[in-house]
């Protein structure tokens, strides 16, 4: 199958994110003001990763990394690959930048922006992995059109994705289970590793995020998800 950028125009148009930022800290606001020039990456960049990160590596993406902390364990666990984050909401950005000059973590680099634009500009077959944890689930009939994981939207994991590379997902919303696997098994760009292409056990590597933890608390049974790019 073709992939080339696909056309994302209603992608683009309807958000798959609502920004609901709280106000930022006085330490997340210096952090964002001094840190970004250092641990920022705008989608427009040039993607020299030799530059960018010192070394060629192994390269993980997550989508939707919260306040940072899952993510920053993944970094500090595994120093040998490198981290991608995209985070929208700009107090998780600033306790993550926080984080990764506390930890003099260089493994670590950030968006703060749309993650479709992301993946629009990053080269192709040029991450060894994707992860997208706890996405919102747009319960509400109405509002499906919002979920993120859609055909057009796994057209360009897949484009960026190296043959062999996995995508894991997780919610706790077992309608957007559903929904998740329905869309991507019928992708044929990727494989479910599930045996019975259903969903897989939680990963050992995955961390415990807050999103999973309220999950939990209200009693809702959390859906691992991992497919492999053909």
């Amino acid at each position: 199958m073709n992939t080339d950028v696909p056309s994302t125009h209603v992608l683009r148009r309807i958000r798959s994110y609502v920004r609901r930022e709280g106000r930022l800290t006085v330490a997340q606001k210096r952090a964002l003001e001094t840190l970004w020039p250092q641990f920022g990456l705008e989608p427009t960049s040039r993607f020299d990763w030799l530059a960018i990160f010192g070394r060629e590596a192994p390269r993980i993406l997550e989508i939707g990394f919260g306040n940072g902390d899952s993510l920053l364990a993944q970094a500090l666990a595994h120093p040998e690959q490198d981290y991608l984050g995209v985070e929208v909401h700009r107090p998780g950005v600033g306790h993550l930048l926080s984080e990764l000059q506390k930890h003099t973590v260089g493994n670590l680099r950030i968006f703060a922006v749309d993650a479709v634009d992301v993946l629009q500009a990053l080269p192709r077959a040029s991450l060894d992995g994707l992860q997208l944890y706890f996405p919102d689930p747009w319960h509400k009939t109405r509002h499906h059109k919002r979920r993120l994981v859609q055909p057009a939207f796994a057209s360009l994991v897949a484009r960026v994705l190296k043959p062999g590379g996995r995508w894991l997902l997780a919610t706790d919303w077992a309608a957007y289970a559903e929904h998740m696997r329905e869309v991507l098994n019928a992708q044929a760009e990727f494989v479910n590793l599930a045996p019975d292409r259903n969903f897989v056990p939680r990963p050992v590597e995955r961390g415990l995020t807050r999103f999973e933890r309220r999950g939990l608390t209200l009693g809702h049974a959390v859906f691992d998800l991992a497919y492999e790019r053909k």
